[in-house]
C-alpha cells in the first residue's frame, strides 16, 4: 500500500532526478581538468602554512583551564594586580634538605640562586621568601619561595617551561629544588601529554598503513589516505600557529587535531578511493571522479559538516582550553575536508588506473560490492529481531553504569611520578599537611579583613588561615590564605568552598587553584545539557537535509546517542571503578576527568554520525535507483560495509595506541574513543541500523510533500 505524499514507487522524484553531473561533480570535474592549478595552490598553501607548523607545540598556549567570569578568576586577576602577582598562577619553589635547616648557609645560598632565576625574567613578579609559621615547615627543613605571576596564565606556563630545568639543576649536596604550583603543574602536564601523543602517533602510523594495504590491496591506493592526512595536518598546524597570534590557543588543540586529522582523513579517503576504483571499471578517470564525488563525495561533505556542527556546540562552554580544543579539531577537519574535496579528486584524476598499482594478488578479485557484506545484509533481512534485541541489549547493559558516573578536574596523579611538580607537591603535603598544595585565596576589602579571618577559621575543613596581607600597591584590599585539611582533589573541597562563600562577608571573594578547578567543573556541568541538546538537534537536522527522510533521520540520531552512552558506561567501569586498571597501567582517580563528558560527547557523536551518513547515504542511493527498501538495506551494506569496517579498524587502532601512554588523560581519551568506535561501527552501523532499515521498509525513506519542497534537493544516485 502506498504511503501518502511520498515519492513514486521507483523511489525517484521525477521533478528532481537528473542524469547529468551535480554541482559537486561538475566542480570536481573542473578540478581534474585543471589539476595542475589545484596542485600548485595546495603546494603554495602547504609551504606557507608548513613554515609555521614546526613551532606549533612551542608557540601554543599552555593554560586556559578556567571558567571565564567566575569568582575564582576574579580573585586571580585581583591578586595579580594588587598583590605582586601572588595568585594561583604564581610559582612555588620547594627547597628541602633532610639534614640542613632553612637557616643553614647552603640552604640560604640555594634560595638566593632561586630568586636570581626569577629576578632575571620579567614575567615573574614579587618574590616572597619563606616565612616562619607559613611557608617554613615545622621541622625547619623545608621552605617555599613564591615568585609572583607578572603575565597571563598562558605566559606563566611558558615561563616555567623556560626556567624549570635551571631551577631543578640547583639541587645539590642533599638539597632538593622542585618548582610546583598551578603554572608548574600545567607545564609538566602538557609536556607529558605531548610526549605521549607523539609516541602514540608514531606507533599508529605503521599500523594504519598496514590496515590500509589490507583494506585496499594496493600500496598506491593505501598511500592516498595518508597523503591526505599529512596535508591536513600540516595545514592545520600552521593555521593554529597563525590563529594563536590573534587569540591564545591551547596546545591540547594540536594534540586532538593530530588524532582527528589522522582518523577522519583516512575515513574520508577510504570512502572516496574505494568508490573511485569501482567507478573506474566502467568509465574514464575524469568521469569516474565525477561519479565518485556526486555520490560518495556528497556523503563525505555532509559527514564533515556534521562533525563541524557537533564540535561547534562545545564553543558555548566558557573555558578557553575547552573552546580552543574544539577549534583545533574543527580546523583540522576543515583542512582535511577541503583536501578531500580538491586535492584527492585531482590526484585520483591524475593517477587514473595507476591507483591500483602495486596491488596484492587478492585485490584483483576484490569488488566494491562485497559478497560477504551482501550475505550479511541478507541474514539481517531474514532475521531482524534477534539481532536487534541482542545489539540493543548489549548497548543498554553497557550504558547503565553511566548513571553512576562521577566527574572532577584531574588530580596530581595524572602527572608522572618523576615530574618535578609532583615531587614538590608530595613534599609540601608531607611537610605542611594534605591541603597545603591547594591553598584557597580570599580577597576582601581591608575593613572586612578581620571579620573574614575569624569566619574562615570557623569553617569545617579549614585547618589554618593566614593573617591578612595588605595590598602591595596600597589599594584597599587584603589577601588571606585558607588551608584546607584535605587534599585539593578530595570531593569535600566542594563543600569547604561552598561554606566559605556562603559564610564569609559578602565583600569577600574566594579563589585559588582548587576553586578554579571547582568553578570550571561547575561550568562544564551547567553547560553539558545545553551542549548535548544542541548537538542532537543539529545532528538530526543535518541528517534530515542529507536524507530527506524524517524517520531514518530520527533513528540515526537516536542510535548514535545510544552508542555514545554505552561508551561512557564503559569509561565509568574502567576509569572510575578501576576495572582493568592494572592491565592498562594506571591508578584510578575515582572519577572521570571533568572535561570528558562535554568534549568526548561531541567527539563520539561526531564520529558516530560520520558512519551513519556513510551507511545511510549509500542505502539511499540504492533506494533512489530502485525504490526497493530491501535493495537499499542489502546493497547499502554491501557497498559501504567493507569501508566502514576498515575505517573503524583504523580509528580503533589509532585511538587505542593512546591507551599505551603513561599520562591518564590521553589514556582516557584513547580508550573512550576507541570503545565508542568499536561499539558504534559493529553494533550500530553493521547490525542495528540495517535492521532498522529492514523493519521500517518504505517508511524509512518516506517524506511529506511539504518537507520535500522546503528542503534543498540532494540526491545520491548518479
Amino acid at each position: 500500500m502506498a504511503l501518502p505524499d511520498t515519492v513514486p514507487a521507483t523511489g525517484r522524484d521525477p521533478d528532481r532526478h537528473v542524469s547529468a553531473p551535480g554541482i559537486l561533480g561538475r566542480l570536481v570535474g573542473a578540478m581534474v581538468t585543471r589539476r595542475r592549478w589545484v596542485f600548485g595552490v595546495w603546494l603554495i598553501a602547504l609551504v606557507a602554512l608548513g613554515s609555521a607548523a614546526p613551532s606549533v607545540f612551542t608557540s601554543l598556549a599552555g593554560a586556559g583551564w578556567q571558567a571565564n567570569g567566575s569568582e575564582s578568576v576574579q580573585v586571580r586577576e585581583l591578586a595579580q594586580q594588587h598583590f605582586g602577582g601572588n595568585s594561583s598562577a604564581a610559582v612555588q619553589v620547594v627547597v628541602h634538605s633532610d639534614t640542613a635547616s632553612i637557616d643553614d648557609p647552603a640552604m640560604q645560598q640555594t634560595l638566593t640562586e632561586v630568586a636570581a632565576v626569577f629576578d632575571a625574567d620579567a614575567r615573574f613578579g614579587d618574590i616572597v621568601e619563606p616565612a616562619p609559621g607559613m611557608t617554613i615547615s615545622p621541622d625547619g627543613h623545608t621552605g617555599i619561595l613564591i615568585a609572583g605571576a607578572n603575565a597571563s596564565t598562558d605566559d606563566m606556563v611558558k615561563a616555567v617551561d623556560d626556567v624549570k630545568a635551571e631551577l631543578t639543576a640547583l639541587s645539590s649536596d642533599g638539597i632538593e629544588v622542585y618548582p610546583t604550583g598551578s603554572s608548574a603543574l600545567w607545564s609538566d602536564f602538557n609536556k607529558a601529554n605531548h610526549d605521549a601523543m607523539i609516541q602514540a602517533e608514531l606507533f599508529s602510523w605503521p599500523l594504519t598503513l598496514a590496515i590500509m594495504v589490507l583494506a585496499f590491496g594496493s600500496l598506491v591506493a593505501a598511500g592516498l589516505p595518508l597523503l591526505l592526512t599529512v596535508a591536513g595536518l600540516v595545514a592545520s598546524a600552521g593555521g593554529l600557529v597563525l590563529l594563536n597570534q590573534v587569540t591564545p590557543i591551547s596546545v591540547w588543540a594540536m594534540n586532538f587535531a593530530m588524532m582527528f586529522a589522522l582518523a577522519l582523513g583516512i575515513d574520508y579517503a577510504l570512502f572516496i578511493v574505494s568508490r573511485f576504483r569501482d567507478a573506474l571499471r566502467n568509465a574514464d578517470p575524469r568521469s569516474a571522479v565525477t561519479e565518485t564525488m556526486d555520490t560518495a563525495g556528497k556523503a563525505v561533505l555532509l559527514s564533515g559538516l556534521t562533525v563541524l556542527v557537533s564540535l561547534s556546540a562545545v564553543l558555548l562552554v566558557p573555558a578557553p582550553a575547552v573552546r580552543t580544543m574544539a577549534v583545533g579539531i574543527m580546523l583540522a577537519v576543515t583542512f582535511v575536508l577541503i583536501a578531500t574535496m580538491t586535492l584527492l579528486p585531482a590526484t585520483l584524476g591524475a593517477l587514473g588506473t595507476k591507483v591500483n598499482a602495486a596491488s596484492l594478488p587478492y585485490a584483483k578479485r576484490q569488488q566494491h560490492r562485497s559478497p560477504k557484506f551482501a550475505a550479511w545484509g541478507e541474514l539481517l533481512h531474514k532475521h531482524p529481531w534477534p539481532f536487534a534485541v541482542i545489539s540493543v541489549g548489549v548497548l543498554i547493559a553497557l550504558a547503565l553504569p553511566v548513571l553512576g558516573l562521577k566527574v572532577a578536574m584531574p588530580s596530581i596523579a595524572v602527572v608522572p611520578e618523576d615530574a618535578p611538580v609532583r615531587q614538590g607537591y608530595e613534599l609540601v603535603q608531607a611537610q605542611f599537611g594534605d591541603g597545603a598544595p591547594g591553598a584557597l585565596q580570599i580577597i576582601v576589602p581591608s575593613s572586612d579583613a578581620a571579620a573574614t579571618a575569624t569566619a574562615a577559621s570557623n569553617i569545617d575543613g579549614v585547618s589554618m588561615v593566614t593573617p591578612p596581607q595588605p595590598a602591595a600597591d596600597g589599594s584597599n584590599y587584603a589577601l588571606l590564605q585558607a588551608l584546607p585539611a584535605v587534599d585539593p582533589s578530595d570531593e569535600t573541597m566542594d563543600t569547604i568552598l561552598g561554606d566559605l562563600r556562603a559564610q564569609l562577608p559578602e565583600s569577600a571573594l574566594v579563589g585559588g587553584a582548587p576553586a578554579e578547578n571547582l568553578d570550571l567543573q561547575q561550568a562544564l556541568n551547567d553547560y553539558l545539557p545545553l551542549v548535548i541538546g544542541i548537538i542532537l538537534v543539529l545532528g538530526f537536522l543535518l541528517l534530515l537535509v542529507a536524507l530527506q527522510a524524517p524517520l531514518i533521520a530520527i533513528l540515526g540520531t537516536a542510535v548514535s546517542l545510544l552508542s555514545t552512552a554505552a561508551a561512557f558506561g564503559v569509561a565509568k567501569l574502567i576509569f572510575q571503578d578501576g576495572h582493568g586498571a592494572s592491565l592498562l597501567g594506571f591508578t584510578p582517580q575515582g572519577f572521570l576527568d571533568g572535561w570528558g563528558p562535554v568534549f568526548f560527547f561531541a567527539m563520539i557523536f561526531a564520529i558516530a554520525m560520520d558512519y551513519t551518513v556513510f551507511l545511510l547515504a549509500t542505502a539511499k542511493e540504492h533506494y533512489e535507483k530502485t525504490g526497493d527498501p530491501k535493495t537499499a538495506q542489502v546493497d547499502g551494506l554491501a557497498h559501504s560495509g567493507r569501508v566502514i569496517f576498515a575505517a573503524a579498524a583504523v580509528m580503533v587502532a589509532v585511538f587505542f595506541t593512546f591507551a599505551l601512554s603513561d599520562p591518564l588523560p590521553p589514556k582516557e581519551m584513547g580508550i573512550i574513543l576507541g570503545v565508542a568506535v568499536l561499539l558504534d561501527a559493529f553494533l550500530i552501523r553493521l547490525i542495528l541500523l540495517p535492521v532498522l532499515l529492514r523493519l521500517t521498509g518504505h517508511a524509512a525513506w518516506w517524506s511529506p510533500a511539504w518537507l520535500r519542497k522546503v528542503l534543498p534537493s540532494i540526491s545520491f544516485s548518479h
